[in-house]
This record gives C-alpha cells, sequence and structure tokens, in this order.
C-alpha cells in the first residue's frame, strides 16, 4: 500500500488518462479505508467485500453530512487547519482537517492555471463580503493565495467598497493583464444594480472576466442561474459569466466559462448517481459505453465528487446536489439540490 507521501507524489504527476486515474483512486481507496476510522466504519456498514473493490463504481461515498457530525481524517495529524463552511445561523457547518497546506496552495493555483493561464497574466479583484467576515473560510485562503501570487500590487478583497473596487479596476484596464472579478453572487448582483459603477464597468469589458462563486448566503432570494448570469452580463457586459464549483469539503475546484458547464482538473473526477438508488450510476465518460450514454443523455443523478487531493481525509464524497453531463460527456452542470438539503454557500443556485 502507498504511503501518504507517495500518494501526493502522484498526485501531483497524474496526467489526464482515465485509467491512471481509476488506479491512483484506487490507491487512494485502500489508504483511506486502512487509515481513516470513520471511513472505514461506514464501508463496514455497507458489508462490502474491500477486496473485490477493484472499479471506480464500486468505491463507496461518505455522504457529506458526516464532515458536520464527525471529525473526517486519515491517519495521525500533528498540526493541522480546520476549514469551516459558511452554513446559515440555524445549521450545522462543515469542517476539513487539512495538515499540508503548502500542498493545497500549489493544487489550487495548478488547477485554476490549468484552465486560465498564468496568475501573473491577472490582476484578481475578489469581492467576497460574507466570506471575508469569517477566518477560516477554504475560499478566501484560495483566493489569497491567488492573489499573492498574481505579484500584483492592485490584486486584492473589497467587501462592499464598489466605488474603490471599480475605481481599482479601471485604473489597470490599461496594461497588458487580464482582470478577474471574482465575487459571491449577491456581492456581485449588489454591485450591477449600481447603474453608474456598473456602466463604467463596461468600458473594461474586453479585458474583464467575471466569476461567481457563491450563492445568496441569506442576503437575497435565490434566483435561477441563468437569470444572474443574464443579468450579470448586461451589467458589465460581458459576453459570460464564469463560474467555480467548490466546497469546504473539497480541495479540488471545477471551472466554468460560461452556461454553467464545468470542467474538471486531473484530480477530480463527478458520477451521477440514481436518484432513487445512491449506488447505482448513471453512464458518463468513466463508467458505460456510447450506445448506454445516449439513452441517459440528459438525464439528472445526485453528484458523488472524487477528490484526490482529499488525501487527508475522505477522496469520495456523496453529495447533495444534483448534476448532469453535458452531450459529449466532458464537462457536468449543477441543476439543483436534493429537497430538504442545507443550502450550500459556494456557487449553488437553484436551475
Amino acid at each position: 500500500m502507498l504511503t501518504r507521501d507517495e500518494l501526493k507524489a502522484s498526485l501531483v504527476s497524474l496526467d489526464q488518462n482515465p485509467l491512471n486515474f481509476e488506479r491512483l483512486a484506487l490507491d487512494v481507496f485502500r489508504f483511506q479505508y486502512n487509515n481513516n476510522l470513520v471511513y472505514q466504519a461506514y464501508v463496514n456498514s455497507l458489508n462490502r467485500d474491500v477486496d473485490k473493490i477493484d472499479r471506480l463504481e464500486k468505491i463507496p461515498f461518505l455522504p457529506i453530512e458526516f464532515f458536520k457530525s464527525h471529525k473526517v481524517v486519515t491517519g495521525q495529524m500533528e498540526e493541522f487547519h480546520v476549514f469551516q463552511s459558511s452554513g446559515t445561523t440555524s445549521s450545522q457547518t462543515s469542517h476539513h482537517f487539512v495538515s499540508d497546506l503548502p500542498f493545497y496552495e500549489h493544487l489550487s493555483r495548478k488547477t485554476f492555471e490549468q484552465f486560465y493561464g498564468p496568475l501573473t497574466d491577472y490582476h484578481v479583484f475578489a469581492l467576497l463580503p460574507s466570506y471575508l467576515e469569517r477566518n477560516n473560510s477554504s475560499l478566501v485562503y484560495m483566493v489569497q493565495n491567488f492573489i499573492y501570487h498574481t505579484y500584483s500590487s492592485a490584486s486584492g478583497f473589497y467587501l462592499d467598497n464598489f466605488s474603490d473596487l471599480v475605481a481599482n479596476i479601471r485604473a489597470v484596464a490599461s496594461d497588458n493583464r487580464k482582470i478577474l472579478l471574482l465575487g459571491v453572487t449577491f456581492g456581485l448582483l449588489d454591485l450591477a444594480e449600481n447603474e453608474a459603477l456598473s456602466n463604467m464597468m463596461k468600458d473594461v469589458s474586453d479585458k474583464l472576466i467575471v466569476m461567481e462563486t457563491g450563492g445568496m448566503k441569506g442576503r437575497r432570494k435565490e434566483m435561477i442561474r441563468e437569470d444572474v448570469h443574464e443579468i450579470l452580463t448586461s451589467a458589465f457586459g460581458v459576453k459570460s459569466i464564469h463560474s467555480e464549483y467548490g466546497m469546504t469539503e473539497l480541495l479540488s475546484q471545477g471551472y466554468s466559462k460560461g452556461e454553467g458547464l464545468f470542467d474538471l482538473p486531473n484530480t477530480m473526477r463527478v458520477l451521477l448517481r440514481e436518484v432513487n438508488d445512491p449506488f447505482t450510476y448513471l453512464p458518463s465518460f468513466l463508467l458505460g459505453n456510447p450506445e448506454v450514454q445516449v439513452k441517459y443523455r440528459g438525464k439528472s443523478g445526485g453528484i458523488n465528487v472524487i477528490d484526490l487531493a482529499n488525501i487527508d481525509t475522505c477522496s469520495f464524497i456523496e453529495t447533495k446536489d444534483l448534476g448532469s453531463f453535458s452531450e459529449d460527456y466532458t464537462q457536468f452542470r449543477v441543476v439543483g439540490r436534493f429537497d430538504n438539503s442545507d443550502l450550500r454557500g459556494c456557487n449553488l443556485l437553484v436551475n
């Protein structure tokens, strides 16, 4: 069985070959089953023969609620950092224990740059008011990492000081860098409704990328994603709204460059489970042949995430999100939530 350090080394060098992903995922499963008592107890409760788990679809996925009710850790951690979900005032929050922050920093930068190119090509303006009001947000930590590695004195965080935000964006519009405005959804909508300032943003729209990375946080009524994106594209003069798919329980992120279709990094895969049978999966790029895929094209299912970066916790998570695959099965979209599940604060809008 591979050690933690060997798994991390394999993860950093992982390519896009699905066979290599499956091989490493099975290695991570065996490591976590043997060293994560919470995950081990859950797998045992399903009466699975661990020795016969030799395919991705056979790996048990831990319900995401365990991150709220248990300390989900793999092995001993002498020192660790705890990321905590935002939740609401009445809900229990998730905790993610991370022992190697430099590893997380490296992978999150590598993931962003896989889809967007070097961070040094950007000025990053982060409009994250609700997240900045806490000191244990994984999103703030990630964006702070991005900001530092832009090596731009203009990059930074903003609460509700919209005038300063717009003025600083316009001040750097004449150089050769692109401008990334990364914001929680309600903050971007608040800015969009300030007509004078949003009109000023249109002057830099050819260099501007607007990325929403959070829901309404109880500040506004939940909206359909398409309606949100229509408001933002009109207000800022951009062609599309980008999105980030991430959550406290994950260390990897997916990114969408428009239309709510997400691409995933080498460290991450999504399987869709049948709504009424959590142990049966819809065909995907990884599972099933093209003829079977056609039959299920466009069908929604529960999102199960494999995040191999979660070496310290659990890489196999059954979420409460609903999703569907694109027609060619190379991307996925989030289409909603299961009934009676907690509203998540990180990039889930009702579809």
